[in-house]
């Protein structure tokens, strides 16, 4: 949308921008969060294939197995985590998505695996894109094996204007009421496109709860899951909301 031309379809740059996104965990449905900064992390994805040779698994000697390499392979990027990035820089890998073979004595040519890398500053982001593929090869090289390792990056962190996260707080309060509103503590590590948009205008992104009413929101299956239940009450608070900024901001000027 920004390569189309969306930040200039009004004839004029925007003075600035908002998100909303709702949660059905964490806050209760019509409270709202926001806090200057870092909002949300950097999101990048890391998809690795490990080459072995196949065979039969009564002989795995005759074979270049890539399953158990591919899993040291998993265990060694929890690793990497906690010994080479600072503990108060946060950085989260996660593997979501393992495959390999078709058959439980039937050793496969390959492995494959895809994962999503979480940090918060460009430092850490950098040094992930160096060390993963750096990893997995040793790793593979190690074994007598070659891997292939892209780490490909998605979406930058989202980052809150100070002065315009102050701006979505003191409106919230107004309207909804102070107790409707917080200043989160720590950022998310989920990670939002609207932070290509941040990093051109000046704005905040704010969390919208929409958990019902009876659930604890401290307990409640988060976005994610497929026990996920959202109350739609929420989307008349998230949309007054996105009205007054607007017309306050556009006042203020």
């Amino acid at each position: 949308m920004i390569e189309e031309g969306v930040l200039e379809a009004a004839g004029a740059r925007p003075a600035a921008a908002y998100g909303l996104h709702v949660t059905s965990q964490r806050l209760p449905c019509g409270t709202f969060s926001t806090r200057p900064g870092a909002m949300l992390a950097a999101a990048d994805q890391i998809t690795v294939i490990v080459h072995g040779r196949g065979g039969h698994a009564s002989t795995p000697h005759r074979a270049a197995d890539p399953i158990p390499v591919a899993c040291e392979m998993v265990t060694a990027l929890q690793t990497l985590v906690t010994r080479k990035f600072d503990v108060f820089d946060p950085v989260v890998i996660t593997v979501g998505s393992f495959h390999a073979g078709t058959a439980d004595n039937v050793i496969p040519d390959d492995a494959r695996f895809w994962a999503t890398a979480r940090s918060f500053s460009q430092g850490s982001r950098d040094a992930l894109a160096e060390l993963v593929p750096r990893l997995i090869g040793e790793i593979a090289r190690g074994h007598g094996l070659t891997a292939e390792a892209v780490y490909a990056a998605e979406y930058p962190v989202t980052v809150n204007d100070a002065a315009e996260a102050a701006f979505a707080g003191e409106t919230i309060a107004d309207v909804f009421g102070a107790e409707r509103g917080e200043q989160a503590e720590f950022p998310i590590t989920g990670a939002e496109d609207f932070s290509f948009v941040l990093e051109q205008v000046p704005g905040a992104f704010v969390m919208l709860g929409a958990c019902p009413a009876g659930n604890d929101p401290l307990t409640a299956p988060t976005n994610h899951s497929a026990h996920a239940v959202f109350d739609d009450a929420a989307l008349a608070d998230g949309t007054a909301l996105y009205a007054e900024l607007a017309l306050r901001r556009l006042i203020r000027g």
